[in-house]
């Protein structure tokens, strides 16, 4: 059923659909948002990663107060 979601024919219609709804001058600025998302993401994404290897590089101390 997956497999054929992707044909010319399907990315055609919804071109058209995506036209219809939001008009040619509100396409390129949905792009860009789009694209700023997935970038802040991916970037959010690197960050966690980076945060728990220096969290995993460093020892644990532990104080006691008497």
């Amino acid at each position: 059923m997956l497999e054929n979601l992707l044909r010319p024919t399907h990315l055609l219609l919804l071109i058209i659909a995506a036209l219809l709804l939001f008009g040619p001058s509100k396409l390129p600025e949905l792009g860009r948002s789009f694209g700023t998302m997935l970038k802040e993401f991916k970037k959010g994404a690197r960050g966690e990663e980076d945060e728990q290897k220096s969290q995993e590089a460093q020892p644990v101390q532990e104080t006691n107060k008497s």
